[in-house]
């Protein structure tokens, strides 16, 4: 009684402390106020899928910084040779090196020299570059370790660029992270429309000074005004300033025109150079150049002291603040490239919370339902046990300040499905003591004790494929491993430990010495049936032809893998997917207008949008293919102002851009991350088991995922990231089943190894079905609410793992075992054969 005390208390007590790490999430704003800021701030948030607001995946643009720090190189050794009197030919910078002409090839050592001077002067460290001689040509080769080094500084320099941009706009809470070698993921909640945040982030801001070229320039580019259409400047080459010398800058409105301008400051060692430059250029035009357009180009007319000056070109007042801001913040090192971008309107994350919460609710409902039906009062305790799992769940998000996203509640509701599994194991097991007139403490002794190692290998096979999903996922697919993965960690804890507990307290306070785990009389009967040993199917007679129908249908299903083919979402086949609402507008007039944009090659559809007691169909989905060749990150903003223009009251519920750098990385990490999951099984049951169980749980995986994907095919059911990490979960899932099936094969093959192995086998599996059935209903019934009422953001999820846990309930009984018998007899016989050989005759030696 002491024992049992003491884990009441110390179990109580972790659940006390997982429930309150919770509680400030439920609490309403104004009582949040009254609680100390540490414990108000433990929460976790709720991911741009459920809140509204904006993704955006920025790549630094790695052939711009190449380029630019080669012509860098290529601009200061012109100088150093044209000081030394040396003749050369342009010198010509591209990505990857700097090639120098000489006119006179008796001055290559002198050239050797100098660039070999000028590289010790820039660079220390590693070489940055390697040199290349041939005849009258001087080759300077950019080294990988420089390479390497420069996309390191660059994406850091750019994280705290962003950062100060972002801030300056006075933004709530956005998020900026690397992720990668050379990209950076910024969310921003709230923003449904990314627009001015994309033309902020996008602008390099990069702002030199350089003299208008005269008669006595040499080396001159021409670049345009800030209209491209209007005047070409020519400019000398060579800066006369770099921007990096600013120190402030503000908008003011002119004293003299009204009109707003940008006033700019600059550092004690750009005010001196500033007024040494101009003292020494009465009369000359001085342009200031920004991102290679020319903003402006006054005549100096007298020397510029003060350190400061005025920047004006015509701006309207967003216009001149943006740029003062920028100015402020500093110059990206290179360009980013949005390569991938992703908004949801707020309405619509308000109904994927309604619908998560009435899903959870109802699946909730219906599992407490079944196992109540299945074992009376314990499965209500069961059902208890699993409630408290999901305040530890959100107890341990909240802590951890995770992300819950919108995949990440499909993954609560499918763990609530699973975590009854490792009850029904241990009701089950403890049946089937009770059946064998084991005193109601022992029974439960026993129960817990014979189905600890099989709950353990089962979470741990499913842990394998959740982590891959983490560290190879992004976003919210991984705001769904993270749920899962506590899901299943908590789980063990509270089916094992709260559960034991609860079971001994009803035994203890009932006073009874007998004791029954019962339900309604249908389901005690299939348990008694078969888990008694009563009746045993003879499952293995069906072997050769469950064996057969299923190589049938895995053929079938990569046929239709060719023909008709999976229906790829962006995430993979890349483009644009824009959802919009446009009352009164009908589907002909955006088409219209968007062939009047030059966008004819838009897909236009439309959805039906549930509204009270009618279906209205005032939503459509704009989808646009990858253009390999265009400005990708142009094509949402295209469509948006298209839209605008036939539905100027449209609301855009959703929007998606996935670049084809994106598309391609994500179809590699998802085909890597199924090869990976079925590798790490392999190796873990192989380690559990013998081989022979581990090849036939691998085999059977394989088969069940070309039937799935086959039905993704037939379905026509999207094909996206969701839907990867179905199949992930449906490895998990998969051999979650099996091994309970494998486990019991184990302990009769213990029991009597002297059996016939088939027959050993038609017991085992008629002694888990009920176990198998029960586990199977009990998942179905959690997850059928998200495929009714979860809509197109999770069908791509719910559809797939109803038809696969189906799928692998069956192959488990049908396919897994009847492999597990033939390897297991081939074994057998090459033991005897063995065994019958002649000793070999081995020659001793004096």
């Amino acid at each position: 009684m002491r024992a049992l005390g003491k884990r009441t208390l110390w179990y109580g007590f972790v659940i006390l402390l997982g429930l309150l790490s919770a509680l400030p999430a439920t609490l309403p704003d104004g009582v949040q106020q009254r609680l100390p800021d540490w414990y108000a701030s433990n929460q976790f948030s709720l991911g741009l899928d459920l809140r509204g607001g904006s993704h955006l995946l920025l790549a630094v643009d790695m052939e711009d910084l190449l380029q630019s720090e080669n012509q860098q190189l290529a601009d200061v050794l012109a100088d150093n040779l044209r000081q030394a009197g040396i003749r050369y030919l342009k010198p010509k910078a591209d990505m990857e090196s700097v090639q120098i002409g000489l006119r006179d090839a008796s001055d290559m050592e002198d050239l050797t020299r100098i660039a070999r001077d000028t590289l010790a002067e820039a660079h220390s460290g590693p070489p940055a570059y390697t040199l290349d001689r041939d005849n009258n040509t001087l080759t300077l080769i950019m080294t990988e370790t420089h390479r390497d080094a420069l996309q390191q500084d660059a994406v850091t320099q750019s994280l705290d660029i962003v950062h100060r941009r972002l801030d300056e706009t006075g933004m709530v809470e956005p998020s900026i992270t690397r992720q990668g070698q050379d990209s950076i993921v910024v969310q921003l909640p709230g923003v449904s429309d990314p627009q001015r945040v994309k033309e902020l982030l996008g602008t390099t801001a990069k702002m030199n000074f350089h003299w208008v070229a005269d008669n006595r320039s040499t080396d001159v580019i021409e670049l345009p005004g800030q209209d491209d259409d209007t005047q070409v400047y020519r400019l000398e080459r060579q800066v006369a300033m770099e921007g990096r010398h600013v120190r402030n800058a503000l908008m003011v409105l002119q004293q003299q025109t009204g009109m707003p301008v940008v006033n700019f400051t600059l550092d004690n060692t750009g005010g001196r150079q500033f007024g040494d430059m101009t003292q020494a250029n009465i009369g000359r035009a001085l342009a200031v150049v920004l991102d290679d357009k020319v903003i402006t180009a006054p005549v100096i007319r007298s020397a510029i002291t003060t350190g400061s000056g005025e920047i004006s070109g015509g701006f309207n007042a967003v216009e001149a603040t943006d740029l003062a801001m920028l100015l402020r913040a500093g110059a990206l090192p290179a360009a980013l490239d949005v390569i991938e971008e992703r908004s949801v309107g707020p309405s619509l994350g308000s109904d994927s919370i309604s619908m998560g919460l009435l899903a959870g609710m109802v699946g909730a409902a219906l599992v407490l339902a079944f196992m109540v039906a299945v074992y009376g009062s314990w499965g209500l305790i069961a059902w208890f046990s699993l409630s408290i799992n999901m305040g530890l769940i959100f107890g341990v998000l909240s802590l951890l300040g995770a992300t819950l996203t919108l995949p990440g509640i499909a993954g609560l509701i499918l763990v609530m499905g699973m975590a009854v599994d490792a009850n029904i194991l241990i009701n089950e097991r403890i049946r089937d003591e009770l059946r064998q007139g084991k005193t109601p403490w022992l029974a439960l002794d026993n129960g817990f004790r014979k189905a600890y190692g099989t709950i353990i290998d089962s979470n741990i096979t499913t842990l394998i494929a959740i982590s891959l999903l983490f560290t190879m996922g992004s976003g919210p697919v991984r705001g769904f491993a993270v749920t899962m993965g506590i899901g299943l960690l908590t789980s063990l804890f509270t089916s094992v430990a709260v559960t034991r507990v609860l079971m001994e307290w009803r035994i203890r306070l009932s006073g009874q010495k007998t004791l029954s785990v019962s339900g309604l009389p249908l389901f005690d009967r299939l348990g008694d049936s078969f888990s008694s040993g009563k009746r045993v199917i003879n499952f293995m007679r069906a072997s050769v032809a469950g064996l057969i129908v299923s190589a049938i249908l895995s053929v079938a299903s990569i046929g239709l893998l060719a023909k008709p083919g999976l229906d790829f979402g962006i995430d993979f086949s890349g483009g644009a997917l824009l959802e919009v609402r446009a009352p009164d507008t009908s589907i002909e007039q955006l088409r219209s207008s968007l062939a009047n944009a030059g966008l004819s090659d838009i897909s236009v559809q439309e959805t039906a949008r549930a509204g009270g007691d009618t279906i209205t169909s005032d939503t459509y989905q704009l989808r646009q293919a990858i253009q390999e060749n265009a400005d990708n990150s142009q094509v949402m903003d295209n469509l948006r102002s298209a839209v605008l223009q036939a539905a100027p009251e449209a609301e855009f519920q959703s929007s998606d851009m996935v670049g084809p750098r994106v598309s391609g990385d994500f179809a590699d990490m998802s085909i890597l991350a199924v090869m990976l999951a079925g590798a790490g099984m392999l190796v873990y049951l192989w380690f559990r088991f013998e081989n022979h169980f581990a090849v036939a749980a691998v085999i059977t995986i394989a088969l069940d995922l070309t039937k799935t994907l086959g039905f993704f095919a037939l379905s026509g059911v999207e094909f996206n990231l969701t839907a990867v990490a179905a199949l992930l979960a449906l490895i998990g899932y998969s051999v979650n089943d099996k091994v309970v099936v494998f486990d019991r094969i184990r302990e009769n093959l213990r029991a009597k190894p002297d059996q016939d192995f088939a027959q050993l086998v038609d017991r085992s599996i008629s002694a888990t079905l009920t176990r198998t059935v029960f586990t199977s209903m009990s998942t179905l019934v959690a997850i059928l609410p998200m495929a009714i009422a979860g809509g197109s953001a999770v069908s791509s999820f719910a559809l797939p793992m109803l038809f696969g846990i189906v799928i692998s309930t069956s192959s488990s009984i049908f396919i897994a075992a009847p492999i597990v018998l033939f390897l297991g007899k081939r074994r057998e016989r090459k033991g005897q054969d063995q065994l019958h050989q002649p000793a070999a005759l081995v020659e001793s030696t004096p």
